[in-house]
């Protein structure tokens, strides 16, 4: 009753094929697919979107920052208000070495919109009211069409 046992492969074995030989699997989309950006990505596309249209009117833009944050948190910013009192977005003033900074809160902002589009126009809505805080001025002063969509 002496069975031998086969030695073990030093290498393992590649699996070409999953149990059900179909194949492994690939992405679900590739990465050039809008598909494959996540939430955040898209929504700094937006953000970015609004401010190349205002910089057309508005060269000096140039030098503030524009980021994205998640939520929003005690940072010393001005920010500008919700419906409900939740900040959308805000403003950081330029100090010694740093510039000027704008920021847009992501999950406040795609909480209160169903759509891409709806989206859009927040977002750009938030940045054309932080842009006008930092300047000094009236939103309407910023983006003549404020308010239309």
């Amino acid at each position: 009753m002496d069975k031998s046992v086969p030695p073990r492969a030093t290498e393992p074995r590649i699996r070409r094929r999953d149990r059900h030989g179909r194949g492994m699997r690939g992405p679900v989309a590739p990465p050039q697919v809008p598909l494959a950006a996540s939430r955040g990505e898209v929504f700094a596309d937006l953000v970015q979107d609004s401010v190349e249209r205002l910089e057309r009117r508005w060269p000096q833009l140039a030098d503030i920052e524009f980021l994205v944050q998640d939520v929003p948190y005690m940072n010393g910013a001005s920010e500008a208000l919700g419906e409900d009192g939740v900040p959308l977005g805000g403003t950081l003033a330029a100090r010694d070495d740093t510039p000027a900074r704008i920021v847009v809160y992501r999950r406040p902002v795609e909480i209160r919109t169903k759509s891409r589009d709806e989206r859009a126009a927040l977002v750009h809505e938030v940045v054309v009211e932080q842009v006008a805080e930092l300047l000094g001025l009236t939103p309407d002063a910023v983006d003549p069409r404020y308010g239309e969509d």
